[in-house]
């Protein structure tokens, strides 16, 4: 099964565990114990001290309780919610876990897998601090089910400014147009060079490009039509950015299929191809690769996106039957601290989502990416399960493998039709 299947069958899989949940009484939060296993899947070198600052933090607030660290590998969450999936099925839950914000956390509250966490928000303040796009994507029947560790900006652009000096290619600005960047893709491709780093292993980023591409073509508006189930598949727009994409990938590393998105951005760090798109968790693991900002890489929005923030928000949940759901709240409380938030964001290249944390001691790119989160309009991703169903995403992962393979605009919008057709039939 390629890897792109088993992400497909890894939403299948959590939807069918989750729907087992439902009914279940949620475990009492009071009972005291010192034990605590939180589940994600940060597991590469960025990943792991971003998740280390939420669990020291945890430590230093909960003395003698012993945290547990069951991250397991994968990009997106491929391998995790396979993992989470059959310990859902089996009753046995951990007592936190990794999701992202939107249909994906909505989700898990639908089907009564994750508890309510408003005395979590409330206690914070939380309604009045946070990002109100975010805070909403969290919410069902109006209470909150999750709470967000930061958001990472998706319409990024990654540039090695040593190859692009090579290759004769300005540094690009936020105003980039889509034209040029085939352009200079083509000039590096002429210096020797490769153009485009993709880590095609982790099906996810090839699904962010081509994320990238259509919101450069759709706009804000089309997007939210999009997420309204209001898009034409084969409109004409949707069919350009088709084509763009198909172009883009042209320019792909011919080795991109064996490399995971961390290995891509540390082959850029490297100087092995010059430009990546992908969301800013690329930031962190270039930092922890020891690149400098500014010296050895640049980032600019995606082309044609600069006036928007496409989200990728890592959501921490508790378990409705948590063994040790009083830490579980503990834990989910203490992300929102304002110094934790800001060694997480430090570590991870995500921005914080609440008015109260103060990023001026952040790099100038994430004081950049938080000032696009509270000025530009705020839009949540389908390659991670935020804006559109799990059904729906499944066959927006099938429609972008099928164009990959084909090149059919065709194709691609039957395979999308399929998905919004399984999106309407209401779950047993």
């Amino acid at each position: 099964m390629s890897a792109r299947r088993r992400a497909a069958a890894a939403v299948a899989l959590m939807m069918m565990a989750v729907s087992a949940c439902g009914g279940d009484k949620p475990t009492s939060a009071d009972a005291a114990t010192q034990q605590l296993e939180v589940m994600s899947w940060w597991t590469s070198g960025s990943e792991a001290a971003a998740l280390d600052t939420l669990l020291t933090a945890f430590g230093r607030a909960n003395p003698g309780v012993d945290p547990v660290n069951a991250a397991v590998a994968g990009g997106a969450g491929s391998q995790a919610i396979v993992a989470l999936a059959k310990r859902l099925q089996k009753g046995d839950p951990p007592d936190v876990w990794q999701t992202f914000a939107g249909k994906s956390v909505q989700g898990y509250a639908d089907r009564g897998a994750v508890r309510d966490v408003t005395s979590v928000v409330d206690g914070g303040a939380l309604r009045t601090t946070m990002q109100p796009v975010i805070l909403r994507s969290l919410l069902r029947d109006g209470k909150p089910y999750g709470i967000p560790t930061g958001a990472h900006r998706s319409n990024v652009l990654w540039f090695n400014t040593a190859l692009l000096k090579k290759a004769g290619v300005s540094p690009p600005s936020d105003d980039y147009p889509l034209a040029a960047f085939l352009a200079d893709l083509e000039k590096v491709k002429a210096a020797g060079s490769t153009a485009l780093c993709l880590g095609g292993r982790d099906p996810f980023t090839t699904v962010e490009l081509f994320e990238n591409t259509l919101l450069s073509t759709i706009g804000v508006s089309g997007w939210q039509s999009m997420a309204d189930d209001d898009l034409n598949w084969r409109s004409g727009r949707v069919r350009a950015a088709l084509t763009s994409f198909g172009e883009l990938l042209a320019y792909a590393d011919p080795e991109a299929n064996g490399l995971t998105w961390d290995a891509a951005t540390k082959k850029l760090t490297a100087g092995g191809c010059a430009f990546e798109t992908m969301n800013d968790s690329a930031y962190g693991e270039l930092v922890a690769g020891g690149a400098q900002e500014g010296k050895d890489f640049g980032a600019v929005a995606f082309p044609g996106t600069r006036d928007s923030f496409l989200a990728v928000v890592d959501v921490f949940v508790a378990a409705s039957k948590a063994r040790n759901a009083r830490n579980a709240l503990a834990f989910l409380s203490g992300i929102s601290e304002p110094s934790t938030q800001i060694a997480f964001s430090t570590a991870k290249g995500s921005v914080p989502v609440l008015r109260n944390v103060d990023v001026s001691s952040l790099p100038a790119y994430q004081q950049s990416s938080s000032r696009s989160l509270w000025n530009s309009p705020v839009l949540l991703s389908v390659a991670h399960g935020e804006a559109m169903s799990p059904q729906f995403q499944e066959g927006f992962y099938d429609a972008v493998s099928t164009y990959v393979r084909t090149r059919d605009p065709d194709a691609f919008a039957d395979a999308l039709t399929n998905a919004v057709s399984r999106d309407k039939i209401p779950p047993r």
